[in-house]
Order: structure tokens, then C-alpha cells, then sequence
């Protein structure tokens, strides 16, 4: 006799605790960083190459479509740093329990969020 199981394949229908939406958004922010890291060694390389490369890279990264991808890196960094240090945290024991790991993904959301608007508003 099988069991008639229900499933559900549309994730835009199941609602996530904040503390699986945090968790997320920090793998996210991680591929985000590991996918970046050959652009900006790059970028890093040319700028060192010589002054005319380095005046080629300023003039390219002041273009609004590259103003726009820093500020997802950066964002992807501040928000896997925030989440990174409350992965401390509970490695030390804090945050662990239900009510305080709500506690901690609320915060780190929050951080995340005034984090990603003063780097938007600094950059433009």
C-alpha cells in the first residue's frame, strides 16, 4: 500500500521562516562571490599593470552598468560577512535556540538592509 504523500514543487507557495530565508540568502551571497572573484582578480590585475590601465579601469568602472555590479559584490559581501559573524555566534554557542536564532536571522536581515543602502548611496 502506498502512501499518498502531498507534494509541492512551487516554492513561491511555501512560506519560509526568516531563519531559511537568511540561510539562503547567505549561500546566495556566497555563489555570488565565488562567480565575481574572477572579474574583480582581474579588474585588480589591470589596474596594476600600468597607469593608461589603470585610468581605463577608473573610466570603466565609473559606467553606470559597473556601478551597479559593485554594488551587488558589495552587497553580496556585507550580507555573507553579517551572516558570517552570527555563524560565529552561534559556533560560540549563542543563538542557537529557536527564539534567539529568529532573533539573530531579524538581525542580520536588518544590518544587511542599512548596510546595502548606505554602500547604494554612497556609490551613486
Amino acid at each position: 500500500m502506498q502512501k499518498k504523500r502531498p507534494v509541492n514543487l512551487n516554492l513561491f507557495t511555501i512560506r519560509f521562516p526568516i531563519t531559511a530565508i537568511s540561510s539562503i540568502l547567505h549561500r546566495i551571497s556566497g555563489v555570488i562571490l565565488f562567480f565575481s572573484i574572477v572579474f574583480l582578480l582581474y579588474v585588480l590585475q589591470q589596474s596594476l599593470a600600468s597607469a593608461d590601465s589603470f585610468a581605463a579601469i577608473q573610466t570603466t568602472l565609473s559606467q553606470p552598468v559597473a556601478r551597479f555590479f559593485t554594488w551587488v559584490v558589495l552587497s553580496a559581501v556585507a550580507f555573507h560577512a553579517i551572516a558570517g559573524v552570527r555563524h560565529l555566534f552561534m559556533d560560540m554557542g549563542y543563538g542557537e535556540g529557536k527564539d534567539s536564532g529568529r532573533l539573530g536571522a531579524y538581525l542580520v536581515i536588518i544590518f544587511s538592509i542599512l548596510v546595502i543602502v548606505a554602500l547604494g548611496v554612497r556609490l551613486w
